[in-house]
């Protein structure tokens, strides 16, 4: 049977500043945006001066895990929207303090899980994502290459996070970021629900520091864009970085909303065949 990948690249993902790279061999396209730690891996934080560490709210030594949902005004008519949206969780830190920051500032976001961290702890925080109004998605089991798998393997990896999702909040998961954003055509008649890249800022690599995560966001955000950044495990960069982003954004007049939201704010359904960065691009890359 066909697998996920026709010709692949056999390159590592590129580290690149540019938005999308797309790479193509006899009709097939490998697409890598930013490149991230394996699935297994922790961030180590660079160590920050007290003077230069902006004050982040923290998750407690035993974090919440019920909530209720966060009030939001859901009128987007007139208004700029955009959806933050995190990698690589779940996990009993990071996650937590991503949540408070988000309820500090009373908005929601979207998380993209990785089944292989998904143990019995970590699930209350996908609960309790959820239960604060936060999407839950799909970012694979294992955060490996799909474009080399089978379709079978392909289908496996998804339903598995699939799965888990909706055991926990009784949903199942709405849309894809393929792992390392690396894709093939084929993948798209195996995966049957929406694919999404968005904007990053290399936040995954710890010697980008808080400032420049911020600016590059910052510059990058447009109405209707998909925000990419990482709850992996000690990233604690982000949580500061989200904790000036998100108030910067709102002074500008953006409401932060999910990805299913996004789409509906602006009345678009999403297509099979594009790996949206943006809900309202037309191309298959942006």
């Amino acid at each position: 049977m066909a697998g996920c990948s026709g010709s692949t690249s056999s390159e590592a993902p590129v580290n690149s500043s540019s938005d999308i790279g797309v790479t193509s061999d006899s009709g097939n396209s490998t697409v890598t945006n930013e490149s991230e730690p394996a699935a297994d891996s922790t961030v180590t934080p660079e160590t920050t001066s007290a003077a230069s560490t902006p004050e982040t709210t923290s998750a407690a030594s035993t974090p919440e895990t019920t909530g209720t949902a966060i009030e939001r005004d859901l009128d987007y008519e007139w208004d700029k929207v955009i959806a933050l949206t995190f990698d690589d969780g779940p996990n009993t830190s990071t996650t937590y303090e991503v949540l408070e920051v988000l309820k500090k500032h009373g908005v929601v976001a979207s998380f993209f899980l990785i089944g292989n961290n998904i143990n019995e702890e970590s699930a209350k925080a996908v609960k309790y994502a959820y239960d604060l109004g936060c999407e839950i998605d799909n970012h694979s089991k294992s955060h490996n290459y799909m474009n080399e798998m089978s379709a079978e393997e392909c289908a496996a990896e998804i339903k598995y996070v699939d799965d888990k999702g909706f055991e926990i909040t009784g949903e199942h998961t709405k849309f894809f970021r393929p792992p390392y954003l690396a894709i093939d055509f084929p993948m798209w008649d195996y995966i049957d629900i929406p694919f999404i890249a968005g904007i990053g800022c290399d936040d995954w690599n710890p010697k980008v520091d808080v400032d420049r995560r911020v600016a590059v966001i910052e510059k990058k955000a447009k109405d209707g864009a998909v925000i990419l950044m990482h709850d992996a495990e000690g990233n604690s960069q982000t949580v500061e970085a989200i904790d000036r982003i998100i108030p910067d954004l709102k002074a500008q007049g953006y409401k932060f909303v999910t990805v299913s939201e996004l789409f509906e704010a602006k009345g678009i359904t999403p297509a099979e065949d594009i790996l949206y960065s943006n809900v309202m691009q037309t191309g298959t890359w942006s």
